[in-house]
């Protein structure tokens, strides 16, 4: 049974990892996908996703767009309604990090860290929220951290970031229920991608693996599995939620 037959989603930064993760569980179970990536970089990446989504039958189109630029988010959701249709699920994903301690963190640092996690979301979510409203439907999928709920030193910028999404989602989530409109977060813990290959060699790794319950990483799918559940109909009680999805790293 696909579970987002003829749902139209926007998932921010999805030419890799995480983001591509959802976007092909997401398109397994009939869901269109519209999605950004950021840099010239990841173009030919973002290419070979839209032909992989396509080849399992669904609409699919990229575009290079910053989240944390509000204009350029305006113009994105703009084109996606007139390609699309409609907007059904918003999937705030794109992120960094920009590990430092504080001592050494510059004013640069921290506001490039904010404005990437934590504007990008006010800015996709104010521009969806509009369609969503009119259509009296719609989730919007937050990707917060274990790090915004637990901190961690060297990461202040980031748990800063990831801890404001879990407080704007509450937010939301009261704002816009009597529309029928969810918003909940997912907090992953290590994730296998590019951002955290360099934890998986050495003693390092085995350091990581030795504070989380579950003795492992989590796949990119793991992460994508719970974002299927908060956009479908399964999950349609379930709003201004954190699903922290990190193995126990959080117990």
């Amino acid at each position: 049974m696909k579970l987002l037959e003829g749902k139209n989603a926007i998932i921010t930064g999805a030419a890799r990892g995480i983001g591509e993760g959802i976007a092909l569980k997401f398109a397994e179970h009939g869901c269109n996908i519209a999605f950004t990536y950021v840099s010239d970089n990841s173009a030919e990446k973002a290419n070979a996703l839209v032909e992989k989504l396509a080849g399992m039958g669904v609409k699919a189109k990229a575009w290079k767009s910053n989240a944390g630029d509000y204009a350029a988010c305006e113009s994105f959701v703009n084109d996606v309604l007139k390609e699309f249709g409609a907007i059904d699920i918003c999937v705030n994903n794109a992120g960094i990090s920009k590990d430092n301690l504080l001592l050494r963190m510059t004013p640069e640092q921290w506001d490039e860290v904010i404005r990437i996690n934590l504007n990008s979301v006010f800015n996709m979510t104010k521009q969806v929220i509009r369609p969503m409203m009119k259509a009296r439907s719609g989730s919007i999928i937050n990707m917060s951290s274990v790090i915004g709920e637990m901190g961690n030193a060297g990461q202040s910028s980031y748990a800063a970031s990831k801890a404001g999404i879990i407080g704007f989602t509450k937010s939301v989530a009261k704002e816009l229920g009597s529309r029928n409109i969810r918003c909940n977060a997912v907090a992953p813990g290590f994730v296998e991608t590019d951002m955290t290959s360099y934890l998986k060699e050495g003693e390092g790794a085995e350091k990581y693996k030795a504070d989380i319950p579950l003795g492992r990483f989590a796949s990119t799918e793991d992460i994508a599995n719970v974002c299927l559940f908060l956009a479908c109909d399964m999950g349609n009680y379930i709003t201004g939620q954190v699903i922290s999805a990190c193995g126990g790293l959080n117990i």
